[in-house]
């Protein structure tokens, strides 16, 4: 009688299977108008040369990786992997740890399952690191933006963005209904004229602490001195400083020598610290309270797997108790400037890793990637809508994990590869 009822089942779940591929094989009307649709955007995309053509590693992320479909190694300039801990084995076991006491994850938002003693404690960790009343953890640094704006501005608010602030700021900024403005990057005299001429309640001046496409730095100690001067707030998103940036890694503020200046920060922890995943914003702690009971991206999404959390954990023990890591990540980035320059390569940004090395045009600088990828350097080009028309640039990024022989060689594959294709004249 089993047998009986397991061939029943079986013959059952065979007739199933022919009916669903005879379904597909029929597709729906509105599925082929999509495909059609697609294909034609994708084809735009394709016609502008912006496709973006994704590299499947085939090792964990570290100053060298294997690519799918090559052979040998890459020596990995295009990570943000400031301080070489996304492979770090303390971090890494950190992780393992997460995973075996906590398990994979909460199966659901916080206020619903409850929270874990690691996210309260990294929450605290983060809010002490940054001197800050309260913090509050996200998904990522992108949920932290996209949740901010619309829960604590509006229509009688209005928040000034830099024209070069991140996508997240951008898409988080359009959700609120606060009076939107836009100043000219790093424009000190035409935000000042648009917040003398604003009559808001509240008036939030929202930047990026380190821009990821040039390697500027925000000129935090003005900004916070128009704040002052107009009653208004800043907040700075510091993921490209957070870690590593300023003596101490509390970021932009403390590069400038204004610790304290920004009165909210979001930041990552999916770049120097740890390079998982998750974000945080950090402030006052009746902002965190409000965030926690109506930001959305905190509301609707699971909290950071367990994994994640003692991972940035360990992280931030890491950054905290020495200094040796910023220390080699500083000689690195200043090596590879001075060499470049020597080589008569152009190198924006103001001494950070992110060093931009500028072409003008985008093939040039796909010639310039790829001549480097075929001597086992691996980095990207990036052209318009990315970055201006004519400003095209391979993007290199330091770490603390690099060795000097790693940056020098770098450098000498940029100037041979330079002259190669007439960028550098001999």
């Amino acid at each position: 009688m089993a047998l009986r009822s397991q061939l029943l089942r079986i013959l059952s779940i065979g007739s199933q299977t022919r009916q669903l591929h005879e379904l597909n094989k029929k597709e729906r009307a509105g599925v082929t108008k999509l495909r059609e649709v697609l294909e034609d955007r994708l084809q735009e995309i394709k016609r502008a040369k912006t496709w973006k053509h994704e590299r499947i590693l085939t090792s964990p992320q570290d100053t060298k990786v294997k690519v799918q479909g090559s052979k040998g190694e890459f020596l990995n300039f295009c990570a943000n992997n400031y301080l070489g801990l996304s492979n770090h084995p303390e971090v890494v076991e950190a992780a393992r740890e997460g995973l075996k006491n906590y398990g994979a994850g909460l199966s659901s938002v916080r206020f619903i399952c409850g929270t874990q003693t690691i996210h309260k404690e990294l929450e605290n960790r983060l809010a002490q690191f940054h001197g800050r009343e309260d913090a509050i953890l996200y998904g990522s640094c992108f949920d932290a933006n996209a949740g901010l704006f619309e829960s604590m501005l509006t229509p009688e608010d209005a928040v000034f963005s830099d024209t070069l602030n991140h996508a997240s700021i951008i898409d988080g900024v359009r959700l609120c209904k606060a009076q939107k403005f836009r100043y000219p990057h790093r424009d000190l005299k035409e935000l000042e004229h648009l917040l003398a001429h604003s009559e808001a309640r509240l008036k939030l001046i929202i930047t990026d602490g380190v821009f990821s496409m040039d390697g500027t730095v925000a000129p935090i100690r003005g900004l916070r001195d128009l704040a002052d001067k107009y009653r208004g707030l800043l907040a700075v998103d510091d993921s490209h400083a957070t870690g590593f940036f300023g003596k101490t890694g509390r970021g932009t503020e403390e590069y400038c020598g204004v610790n304290g200046a920004a009165d909210i920060i979001c930041s990552t922890l999916g770049k120097a610290v740890s390079g998982a995943a998750g974000g945080y914003t950090t402030g006052p702690k009746e902002l965190v309270t409000l965030l926690r009971n109506v930001s959305r991206p905190y509301l609707f999404s699971n909290a950071p797997p367990p994994a994640i959390v003692t991972a940035a954990l360990k992280s931030l023990d890491l950054v905290e108790n020495s200094d040796s890591l910023r220390q080699r990540l500083r000689e690195n980035t200043r090596v590879f400037r001075e060499g470049m320059k020597a080589a008569g390569l152009t190198v924006a940004g103001d001494e950070h890793p992110i060093c931009p090395v500028m072409v003008g045009e985008a093939p040039l600088a796909v010639d310039l990637a790829a001549g480097m990828l075929e001597r086992g350097i691996y980095v990207v080009a990036f052209s318009y809508p990315v970055v201006p028309k004519r400003a095209a640039r391979v993007r290199v990024q330091i770490s603390a994990a690099h060795t000097l022989d790693d940056v020098n060689r770098a450098v000498q594959a940029f100037a041979d590869v330079g002259r190669n294709i007439g960028l550098v004249k001999s």
